[in-house]
């Protein structure tokens, strides 16, 4: 699909599996989610811009590459997206963090923002907004349409999973936002929820079903 990276690395192929399966426990669904966080955010900032610095090693002075410009933001999108935060932050641990609050009305599916806030300055940095799971898009669409109200041109989505109609949605609405994710599922069912998928995210990270 155009605009989407799907990141098919053994290791988050061989996580992503351990997932899926019913018999997986809270805490090993928590763990995983954190662990394959980690490998999604290396992907998703894999061409940040470098410069070159000049550093002092203890034996000589040398020059070196660092990342450019101002600091990265994660944007998590609550309550699930903070299980991806996590350990994109033991990555990248001088990110700045914004937190958008939706929940999804269960007649409707459509999203409903309860809570927002954002650095102040987001049109001077690569905001990555975080969601484990892109299904019918309402939540990530209501979440980049926030954040681009409030400055952010720069903006990337990162899930777990996907599903196809969720992805049309999405980048029919975000064109110029790219999608990484480590699968495109089947579909979705008629309750919303991604086909064959890991179940509710929030729920199995949070041991709340």
């Amino acid at each position: 699909m155009k605009n989407v990276v799907v990141i098919d690395h053994p290791l988050v192929q061989h996580k992503l599996t351990i997932m899926r399966k019913q018999e997986t426990s809270t805490a090993s669904f928590r763990r995983l989610l954190r662990e394959i966080s980690t490998l999604l955010c290396y992907e998703v900032t894999r061409d940040l811009d470098l410069e070159t610095v000049r550093i002092q090693t203890p034996l000589c002075e040398m020059d070196a590459p660092e990342i450019a410009g101002k600091k990265l933001v994660f944007a998590s999108v609550l309550r699930a997206g903070n299980g991806l935060l996590e350990g994109m932050l033991d990555l990248v641990p001088s990110a700045r963090v914004a937190h958008v609050g939706l929940y999804r009305d269960p007649k409707t599916l459509v999203a409903v923002e309860y809570y927002f806030k954002a650095p102040d300055d987001l049109g001077d940095r690569l905001t990555v907004v975080v969601d484990p799971m892109l299904a019918t898009a309402n939540s990530a669409i209501a979440a980049v349409e926030r954040l681009k109200e409030r400055g952010a041109q720069n903006v990337r989505f990162l899930c777990l999973l996907a599903a196809p109609e969720g992805v049309e949605r999405f980048t029919g609405a975000h064109p110029d936002v790219p999608v990484y994710t480590a699968a495109i599922d089947d579909h979705l069912n008629d309750k919303g929820y991604i086909v064959p998928g890991v179940g509710d995210a929030g729920d199995r990270m949070y041991g709340t079903k």
